[in-house]
């Protein structure tokens, strides 16, 4: 699917409030309500957004976030990755090139969670070479928009 000005235009609106109305978009971009809904429904047919509830990590109890880097063994990427997905704490993990062959993004309670993580969970899993584990001290952004 083409995204065409529309639907960039509706796009951006939703990131700037995701409960925004069809009625309000359509008055906003100069089109009918028809158009916002049709057009809405065929970009969350053809996977171009999906609904979510983002939410705020350190307002429910989850006061460190990780990102640990793997080095892994030829071969055992995706074996690696697919241990790590059902784990609560692992928001993100992707296969990257560079210095780490897979990177996760993980939330946790405190030190001691995360420290459990690495030595009990990463350490049982074989693979992997070593793990580059960084806290975040300060964000600066986190969003998740893409369109202006």
């Amino acid at each position: 699917m083409e995204l065409d000005q529309t639907d960039f235009k509706i796009l951006s609106m939703l990131q700037d409030d995701g409960k925004c109305s069809y009625s309000k978009i359509a008055r906003n971009i100069g089109v009918s309500e028809g158009t916002v809904r049709g057009r809405i429904n065929k970009m969350l047919k053809n996977d171009i957004f999906e609904f979510i509830i983002h939410t705020n990590p350190y307002k429910i109890g989850l006061h460190v976030q990780a990102i640990i880097g793997l080095e892994t063994r030829v071969g055992y990427h995706d074996s690696i990755a697919c241990q790590l997905q059902p784990h609560r704490s692992v928001r993100f993990i992707g296969a990257f090139s560079g210095k780490h062959d897979l990177i996760m993004q993980a939330f946790f309670q405190n030190n001691e969670e995360l420290m459990a993580f690495v030595d009990r969970t990463l350490s049982g899993i074989e693979g992997i070479i070593s793990v580059d584990v960084n806290v975040e001290l300060k964000q600066y952004k986190d969003t998740f928009s893409y369109v202006d």
